[in-house]
């Protein structure tokens, strides 16, 4: 069985849900620190001047685990966060067909920041076709940090293999895998270009760029498969 591991951010770009496809099981590590500033509570989009970020306003501390984050009371940020998707991607030729799921899950009480982020997730993943496992990394009882904790987690889910992104050739302890008899995989994800709404093409943008655009075929394109990439697009 093949595990991978990553925080749970919100509506992330392409390469996340390339790596959850890749994998048998995906522990959602809700159990560490929020990281202000970064892809936890934000994502770009593109819009026709350039890219944007979206955004989620949050409550936390300086310890805050992202399992506890919290969403702001004030539900004005709904509106702005919709109505940022639409006036982006209304005339994509997909957006009709995405858009409502992804409204409702907005327009829904939410109990924190990672619970938001991951109905987003099983949602996309569900319009991507993905039908990988979820398990959340808070209820297995794992121990450590770094290296130790990715390790803790595979044993507590019986992985036989873990895929890893890029980054962890520069922590991962391998001897500590390979005597655990877990294999550790790397990532290997190739940046897809296709045809956005307005040129020139940007890239890492959130996967709803491509969903609006591609719709079913979004996968495929995830994975580099039956795609032609268009000359126009860098321009």
């Amino acid at each position: 069985m093949r595990v991978t591991i990553h925080q749970p951010e919100h509506i992330p770009w392409p390469g996340f849900f390339h790596k959850i496809a890749q994998a048998d099981v995906f522990v959602v590590l809700d159990n560490v620190q929020f990281r202000k500033n970064y892809f936890q509570n934000r994502n770009k989009i593109r819009t026709p001047d350039g890219w944007s970020w979206i955004t989620v306003p949050v409550h936390h501390s300086l310890h805050t685990l992202l399992q506890d984050v919290q969403v702001s009371a004030d539900e004005r940020w709904k509106k702005k966060w919709l109505d940022s998707l639409y006036h982006a991607y209304c005339k994509a030729p997909y957006f009709d067909a995405y858009f409502p799921g992804l409204k409702n899950i907005i327009d829904e009480p939410i109990a924190g920041l990672s619970a938001l982020n991951l109905s987003l997730i099983r949602e996309l993943c569900r319009l991507l076709g993905i039908k990988t496992s979820f398990v959340l990394a808070s209820g297995l009882g794992a121990s450590g940090q770094g290296s130790d904790l990715i390790l803790s987690l595979c044993k507590k889910v019986n992985a036989k293999a873990y895929l890893s992104g890029v980054s962890g050739k520069d922590y991962l302890k391998l001897d500590d895998f390979s005597c655990a008899g877990i294999q550790v995989e790397f990532q290997e994800f190739h940046h897809p270009i296709y045809r956005q709404l307005h040129l020139p093409f940007m890239p890492c943008m959130s996967i709803v760029d491509l969903l609006f655009n591609y719709g079913k075929e979004s996968l495929q394109v995830v994975n580099g498969v039956g795609i032609p990439v268009m000359a126009e697009v860098f321009l």
